[in-house]
């Protein structure tokens, strides 16, 4: 198929420009202006808008089992919401189950991932160790992994300890891989629920409170640190409070290469919502960490702002309320996750650019270019340049949608962000060369989304060696002089 974008206004992370782009075999051929369109090409009026980069959500869990149920969303719906929504590539978290190998668990999500109808790519969860562990993870680089995921909380079930992350990050840095964090003190949460049920705090209430920002901003900072003793990169998700957007800066300030991901839902909800009046209401909402007060919502943006967080992610992990009351008599048990991947990149825009607080450079690059060049797929993905993949968005910055569960696509009967209206949204979405989203109607194909395969990352790493050299603590050499005694 041969599409031309035409009249638009091409934005991508560095500058913007007035250009058509014309995309032929799943490719961007040529960005300019008064491109002709060749016979037979579907002509796309662009009509005056913006021309972005397609999105890449960085963190979503599509079909998991977890918390003893599975996420509604599987790879087609999630996949299509997120074309709905402007984002063409997904990152999906592979979580092996206890003891199971990494190859064996991958092979699980990309037979998953084959009804997907948007390019996705994998990140591989390290859940305990051993010498297959560490070799399987050379196996997974081989299958185009380039990033491991580290559970610091959840206890009892997918945590790690100290130990296992050490080894896992020096096993990252052997291999050219990044390293990811959820970082929350496990033990530290698992005290403050038991000593929360025991005063009789059993609703989504109990959630939040068992998780405060120093829980987080704890694991943070000990993350950082082991990533600085052994010598790797790091990226922390879901990043939810002041605290941790401080340290990351602070870590930064020295030298240390260190990625934060703030959420959607963490720049424009925050923490009143688990004291709703409504179960249903607060429960839909539980996720880890919890949605923060207003003064780390400003914290966040001024960090995207700053530099000091470079992505934008939803970890979108979809229970229905059904799923949610499996914790209706203890919040612990209430399934962790929300959904957010249709939505983000429209509550970025509306409350990131409509306020000043990002410029659309900067929008394009907290939602797609930043990501694609910390994961390595810059610029086949995050840019609108010739020879890179063809998925774009003519975004309208004038479009008014108001968000609601009846007119969104995925899977889940709740939205979190539900009555917000938004200016700005996705007229036209491109994903490898063909129209898959028009005024909010899709037209996708199950399986036609792609694997992209994400190599190790040489350049940082070579950096990374020539740092680890010259910081490394050299023994120290003594002269010992021998004193005979007369």
């Amino acid at each position: 198929m041969t599409v031309l974008v035409r009249g638009g206004t091409v934005v991508n992370a560095d500058r913007s420009f007035r250009a058509d782009v014309l995309c032929a075999e799943g490719v961007i051929q040529a960005v300019g202006e008064g491109l002709e369109a060749p016979a037979g090409a579907t002509v796309v009026d662009a009509g005056g808008a913006l021309v972005v980069p397609g999105g890449i959500d960085p963190h979503t869990h599509m079909e998991m089992l977890f918390m003893g149920t599975v996420t509604v969303d599987d790879f087609e719906s999630g996949t299509a919401s997120a074309l709905a929504g402007g984002t063409t590539t997904i990152v999906d978290m592979c979580i092996p189950a206890p003891q199971q190998g990494l190859i064996d668990a991958l092979e699980d999500w990309s037979n998953k991932a084959q009804k997907a109808v948007a390019d996705y790519g994998f990140h591989v969860a390290i859940t305990w160790w051993s010498e297959r562990v560490a070799q399987q993870m050379a196996e997974c680089v081989d299958r185009g992994v380039n990033s491991f995921k580290h559970f610091m909380a959840y206890k009892g079930a997918i945590m790690i300890d100290d130990e296992i992350m050490f080894q896992s990050f020096s096993r990252c840095r052997e291999l050219g891989c990044l390293p990811l964090v959820h970082a929350e003190n496990g033990e530290a949460v698992f005290r403050l629920q038991q000593a929360l049920l025991a005063q009789g705090i059993t609703g989504p209430e109990g959630h939040y409170l068992s998780r405060p920002p120093h829980v987080e901003a704890e694991a943070a900072t000990r993350a950082i640190m082991m990533a600085k003793i052994t010598g790797v990169p790091l990226y922390i998700v879901h990043t939810s409070c002041r605290e941790v957007v401080e340290a990351i800066a602070r870590a930064r300030a020295e030298g240390q290469r260190v990625y934060g991901e703030p959420l959607a839902q963490f720049l424009c909800l925050d923490e009143s919502v688990y004291r709703h009046p409504d179960w249903e209401y607060a429960a839909a909402r539980v996720m880890s960490p919890p949605f923060r007060s207003k003064e780390h919502q400003e914290a966040l943006w001024a960090g995207l702002a700053a530099g000091t967080l470079q992505v934008t992610a939803t970890d979108h992990c979809a229970f229905v309320i059904e799923q949610k009351k499996l914790g209706r008599d203890n919040f612990t048990k209430i399934p962790n996750g929300t959904g957010g991947i249709e939505e983000r990149m429209k509550i970025v825009w509306h409350f990131g650019v409509n306020t000043g607080r990002l410029t659309p450079e900067e929008f394009v690059a907290v939602t797609s270019t930043n990501c694609a060049k910390i994961f390595n797929i810059y610029p086949r993905k995050g840019a609108i340049v010739p020879g890179a993949d063809a998925d774009l968005v003519v975004w309208d910055p004038k479009a008014s949608h108001t968000i609601s569960q009846k007119t969104h696509h995925s899977k889940l009967d709740v939205n979190v962000f539900e009555g917000i209206t938004v200016e700005g949204a996705p007229r036209v979405t491109i994903a490898r060369g063909r129209v898959v989203c028009r005024d909010g109607v899709l037209d996708v194909e199950r399986g036609a989304g792609r694997h992209v395969p994400r190599p190790p990352m040489a350049p940082i790493f070579e950096a990374q060696a020539k740092v680890n050299e010259r910081t490394r603590p050299h023994p120290v050499r003594r002269e010992v002089h021998l004193h005979q005694t007369p």
